[in-house]
């Protein structure tokens, strides 16, 4: 068995979901499970139609909501043959957005717009792209089964970032999922949304769709689970600010963790955690060129002599330094400090630290001020914002001599705010003023990706890059 999630750019119109089906067909022996994201811009366009709610303007969410309907029926037309199976859609499409303006009618009058309410509205975007697949796929005789993530996907409640209670969600899967992939049944269900144990709605983040196909990959012990999205794969860097970026054959697990958490948009942060600790490959691909390889991520890739693979960034940090004479010779100093991000929970990217002062960094400024009244108790506080991370990527970095000095060579006038290395073996991350990082991640993707020309160089890049 195979897990497959399309991203939304995968099913953003009829086109695209002809082009999934065809993609699922082709894998029809490998028992493919699906797991589908909402079609592309529906998630930021029913978020929004809440939002305007809250503001009192119900008819102007009616008409964001008016809209998207048309989407899907345009989809929905565009795909189905049968007009009994089109009209019987139709009617459940449109009994769901009523649901929707009702739901945002509810906000308008109160005039507030909890994360519990922002859930359930955004759970509509896979519920409908579920719905019009499987219902496609059936008329064209797959077996497609519709089973509703809400059923298996168990959730704690914290809505808008849920964290899967992994003992009972499994439980369920093996219960309510695994019967029909047994019997060689395609189950077409939704990424991103799950509920808590008395059955509320909930989301597991943006990006969340990937996390979903992962975490149902391992408790089924999928043999691959594929991510189909409008790439070819992991690339060197992003192509928008690198558009000679190039595609990477295989990588580690290690450095796919690393690249997705400091800002490669291919991956969700959280996705291959689950797979990781089944052993499960992890095959990135390109929807629109399913012909393409893709990239590869697995545990023990072969071994490669290039020291980089790859080059991330994001921008929206800060960087919070904490002073204090008190923490030379001392203890708990570190636990006193980690202790107040913990009570606001606001994750820490980067730490590094001296004798009498820490820095650390954070991409969550919500709690900002209560985290630095906090820890003015600690020792002296200083806050920098509009800062961001460019993270240096590769397996073979810390083996190979001479990489600090080619990054600092590159980067020549950019002046590094933040420097941490050592605790990963396979990053090096250096924290810039916003501005910078653009230009900063163009130098460091020339010195060690060069625009092959001829020869040798061409050819090494082939073979260790692409390869």
């Amino acid at each position: 068995m195979i897990v497959q999630k399309f991203g939304g750019t995968s099913v953003e119109d009829a086109a695209a979901m002809n082009a999934a089906i065809r993609i699922i067909e082709r894998e029809r022996s490998r028992t493919p499970l699906v797991v589908l994201s909402a079609i592309g811009g529906a998630t930021n366009t029913l978020l929004g139609a809440a939002r305007v709610a809250q503001n009192g303007r119900f008819d102007e969410a009616t008409r964001v909501l008016n809209d998207l309907l048309e989407r899907h029926v345009l989809i929905l037309e565009n795909l189905l043959d049968s007009r009994s199976r089109i009209q019987r859609i139709l009617l459940d499409i449109r009994r769901r957005f009523e649901e929707l303006k009702h739901l945002c009618q509810g906000i308008a009058l109160l005039g507030e717009l909890t994360d519990r309410s922002l859930d359930t509205v955004a759970s509509y975007g896979e519920r409908l792209s579920t719905a019009i697949m499987a219902e496609t796929m059936d008329e064209r005789g797959l077996p497609a089964v519709l089973i509703d993530a809400r059923t298996f996907m168990i959730t704690d409640d914290r809505f808008t970032a849920a964290r899967p209670l992994f003992d009972e969600l499994d439980a369920r899967l093996k219960e309510s999922v695994a019967p029909y992939v047994s019997a060689g049944k395609i189950v077409v269900t939704q990424g991103f949304i799950g509920s808590t144990r008395k059955g509320v709605t909930t989301t597991l983040g943006r990006g969340g769709s990937d996390y979903s196909a992962s975490i149902i990959g391992a408790a089924l012990n999928a043999e691959e689970i594929q991510i189909w999205t409008d790439v070819d794969g992991v690339l060197t860097a992003d192509p928008r600010i690198c558009p000679d970026a190039r595609q990477l054959g295989v990588i580690s697990f290690r450095e796919a963790s690393e690249l997705a958490y400091f800002g490669a948009r291919v991956l969700h942060p959280s996705t291959i955690l689950p797979a990781v600790r089944k052993n499960i490959p992890v095959r990135v691909l390109n929807s629109r060129r399913p012909d393409r390889p893709g990239t590869l991520i697995t545990a023990n890739p072969p071994k490669s002599n290039v020291a980089v693979k790859s080059i991330a960034s994001k921008k929206g940090i800060t960087v919070i330094n904490i002073q204090s004479t008190r923490m030379l010779m001392a203890y708990g100093f570190l636990e006193k400090i980690f202790s107040v991000f913990n009570r606001y929970q606001t994750p820490v990217d980067l730490v590094t630290t001296s004798e009498v002062a820490v820095s650390v960094t954070i991409d969550n400024k919500d709690r900002l001020e209560e985290i630095a009244a906090d820890l003015a108790e600690v020792g002296e506080v200083a806050v920098y914002d509009r800062k961001g991370i460019v993270c240096i990527v590769g397996e073979q970095m810390h083996a190979t001599a001479g990489v600090a000095d080619r990054v600092f060579r590159a980067l020549g006038d950019i002046n590094v705010v933040m420097i941490s290395q050592g605790a990963s073996e396979v990053n090096m991350s250096l924290v810039l003023n916003e501005e910078d990082i653009v230009e900063a991640v163009r130098r460091l993707h020339y010195e060690f990706f060069p625009t092959p020309t001829a020869g040798r160089v061409a050819e090494t890049a082939s073979h260790e890059v692409t390869s």
